[in-house]
């Protein structure tokens, strides 16, 4: 959510649609004020973080097994952190909640694939496509078309498809990512209306790690699986999403959501610095320029929608 309910699983976004719930009785506070616009872009840091460190993992039990364990162990820290009462569940919001566990499953599952095949700064800025369809599908007005052409513009600087070096399986991977994250904010919606936000949380993240328990444990790598490797999830669960969720709530009671949303757009130039900096990725200057597209265009959009009737909103995610 973004991986931030991250491993993209829950990157936490938490748009302010999944911890709306949470926070809509706290007014931003002025003391630490200063400090919001740090924890965001420490949450955003520790999601692609998380990710980065989870890829030799990938190569060695393969990006399936991987994003499995990784959301198991989310699960179970979420549930613990929360204590959501599981005698609450509504039987109305099982539909909502299982499409936002299949949608989180594939996001996590995706975008951790994509990350093997092509550098993490663009496989964070395609993902970013799927709310960016979200918010125009639900805007008005022609003007909003030139965001997404402009973003679309920005993937072709990113992915270079006339060099020989263009993966189109990262490619798909990436945009498969950018669906579930599309998927996760309409069903976030449709659960948030019927449970906290907590809950929802709560309650929808063990459904994704059951998703994707059958390909994770029929990986074909899972025979390098070690049992030191469960320490090692339960310390990439902590970098992300925990870390990055405890940050993300702290920032949001001391800031406005409107802000908060703006800079969460920033999140593909945090995971190209990443892939920089932990990952040894040199993108070219034509891809550092699409990544800027495809974040001009999500400001904007963002920035649009704060003034639409309705104004649709790029939820900012939590991911795997």
């Amino acid at each position: 959510m973004n991986e931030s309910l991250v491993f993209r699983s829950w990157t936490p976004k938490d748009h302010a649609l999944f911890t709306g719930e949470m926070t809509r009785t706290v007014s931003p506070q002025t003391s630490g004020a200063g400090l919001a616009p740090v924890m965001v872009v420490g949450a955003m840091g520790f999601v692609q973080l998380g990710v980065a460190l989870s890829l030799p993992l990938a190569e060695r039990l393969g990006s399936s097994s991987t994003a499995w364990l990784r959301l198991l162990f989310a699960a179970v820290f979420i549930m613990i952190l929360t204590r959501a009462p599981w005698r609450s569940f509504s039987r109305a919001a099982l539909l909502p909640l299982i499409g936002l566990g299949v949608a989180t499953a594939g996001m996590t599952g995706f975008y951790l694939a994509a990350a093997q095949r092509i550098d993490l700064g663009l496989a964070s800025a395609i993902e970013f496509l799927g709310p960016l369809c979200v918010a125009v599908a639900l805007g008005t007005g022609r003007s909003r078309f030139i965001w997404p052409a402009l973003a679309a513009a920005g993937v072709v600087c990113m992915t270079e498809p006339w060099q020989s070096s263009f993966d189109p399986t990262g490619f798909f991977f990436a945009l498969a990512a950018g669906a579930g994250w599309a998927g996760y904010i309409i069903f976030t919606k449709q659960a948030s209306g019927l449970l906290p936000g907590s809950q929802t949380l709560a309650f929808s993240l063990p459904i994704a790690a059951l998703v994707m328990t059958l390909p994770g444990i029929s990986g074909p790598g899972m025979g390098n699986f070690r049992p030191g490797d469960l320490l090692i999830f339960a310390a990439l669960a902590l970098i992300n999403p925990v870390l990055p969720l405890m940050l993300e709530l702290s920032a949001l009671r001391r800031m406005k959501s409107a802000v908060f949303g703006t800079m969460m757009s920033m999140e593909p130039a945090i995971a190209l610095l990443v892939g920089v900096l932990i990952l040894s990725q040199s993108p070219s200057m034509v891809q550092v320029l699409g990544i800027g597209l495809v974040i001009t265009a999500t400001i904007a959009t963002q920035l649009r929608s704060r003034h639409a009737v309705p104004a649709p909103r790029i939820p900012q995610d939590a991911g795997v």
